[in-house]
């Protein structure tokens, strides 16, 4: 249970974190909507050569066009992972496993928001994709906001920053420290004991 004086702190992230999602969802959605009005699917219009581009590309797979006859199980996913993040954003105390966690959902909700409402069908919509990467594959700000938020993520836990924002390596370290000290003590005392006798024997 945190501390009353955590709360401001906590209720100041949740606020980051919904408006952080709210801002990727927005972008995602309306970038999607202009793509859609205005080119046709597989046109392809360079920015930087062949490097990169705008192609119109509704995909109901995975990245890469993976399973793309599983359109359903990436929405179960989907909305799986939007709970997942709903409820551990309870715990958060960190800023940025805030920004993380709202780059995240914000992605996640605009690939879901694809996935039931566009055609063929609720639960089955396919996604809206118009990045072209060198050919590689094509996504959209939604992937690029899920990216981030997964290297944001590892980067946090590299440095042992947990999502209430305590920091494992170092609690580890006093913890390993606090032993060291235990273990020091008991040496000393040890080889003092020696000494009392011999001062004793003396008198």
């Amino acid at each position: 249970m945190s501390a009353p004086h955590d709360q401001p702190r906590r209720r100041r992230l949740l606020v980051a974190l919904g408006l952080l999602a709210a801002g990727v969802l927005v972008v995602d959605q309306v970038s999607k909507s202009l793509v859609v009005a205005r080119m046709t699917p597989g046109e392809y219009i360079p920015l930087l050569g062949d490097f990169f581009g705008l192609q119109l590309v509704f995909n109901p797979g995975a990245a890469f066009s993976l399973a793309t006859g599983s359109t359903w199980i990436f929405t179960i996913v989907a909305t799986v992972v939007t709970v997942v993040i709903v409820r551990i954003s309870r715990k958060l105390g960190s800023r940025g496993w805030a920004i993380a966690l709202g780059s995240l959902l914000g992605g996640n909700l605009g690939n879901l928001g694809d996935r039931l409402f566009r055609d063929p069908g609720f639960a089955r919509g396919h996604v809206v994709d118009f990045l072209n990467y060198n050919g590689w594959f094509v996504g959209n700000v939604a992937d690029i906001a899920i990216v981030l938020a997964a290297v944001m993520m590892a980067l946090l836990a590299f440095l042992g920053i947990g999502i209430d924002g305590t920091r494992h390596a170092a609690a580890e370290a006093e913890e390993t420290e606090e032993e060291a000290s235990e273990d020091d003590a008991s040496s000393a005392v040890e080889e003092d004991e020696p000494t009392a006798v011999v001062e004793k024997d003396a008198d």
